[in-house]
């Protein structure tokens, strides 16, 4: 059993223009590939989605932005309490998106509207419990299968922009992938859009660089 205790409740709940303030992520990491023949390993990018309750699909760990906290310790906070991971996370969000709360998706108010905020965590560690485990099962994919598994298209928007932010050498592993992404059918699951936004607004330069541009940012339990 985790000794770090989830935040439940909306109290603390940051708003702002009537919509609820969510952060999050995508934990990522570089897997060694050893096959034998050579000295020098490659490395394969892959990066963490999380599965959701009462549901079939994955999404990357994020969630309510509290006002004892900034917009960096709520993403952290968010990916150590559904996924079970900490590191290092980029000093720049990758975006800014509007979208409809899972629960809110068929609702035609603009009840369940939220503002997300999306960081990349270079993840350093793994623990093997976390507070909402039972809850939230993890899974570590090529970004190619993730995109795939992408309900929505703020989703797939976000998981672009981190690919894009990659240092350059990565860049040039990732340029296949990146043109396939382009010509990938959306999801039938990817319809239900969002009646608030279609994910293509307010989002920062995508061609920040990863390498260097982490900062450490501690979560306290």
């Amino acid at each position: 059993m985790s000794s770090v205790q989830a935040r439940i409740g909306r109290e603390r709940q940051r708003y702002k223009d009537h919509l609820r303030l969510v952060a999050g992520c995508i934990p990522f990491k570089f897997e060694k590939i050893v096959d034998g023949h050579t000295r020098n390993p490659d490395s394969r990018l892959l990066v963490l989605m999380i599965s959701s309750p009462n549901r079939h699909d994955l999404v990357f760990p994020k969630g309510g932005w509290e006002n004892d906290e900034t917009v960096e310790q709520a993403a952290c906070r968010e990916a150590l309490e559904e996924a079970g991971v900490r590191g290092i996370l980029g000093e720049n969000h990758l975006g800014e998106w509007e979208f409809r709360s899972k629960s809110k998706q068929n609702n035609c108010s603009l009840e369940g509207g939220c503002r997300g905020y999306m960081f990349a965590l270079q993840v350093t560690e793994e623990l093997e419990s976390w507070p909402e485990q039972a809850l939230h099962d993890r899974k570590w994919l090529t970004p190619k299968d993730a995109f795939k598994l992408c309900r929505y298209d703020w989703m797939r928007e976000a998981l672009t922009n981190f690919l894009t932010s990659l240092p350059e050498d990565k860049m040039n592993e990732m340029r296949e992938e990146l043109v396939e992404f382009s010509m990938m059918p959306v999801p039938d699951a990817a319809k239900e859009r969002s009646i608030l936004s279609s994910g293509r607004f307010g989002k920062t330069s995508v061609m920040q660089r990863l390498e260097g541009s982490y900062n450490k940012v501690t979560v306290q339990a």
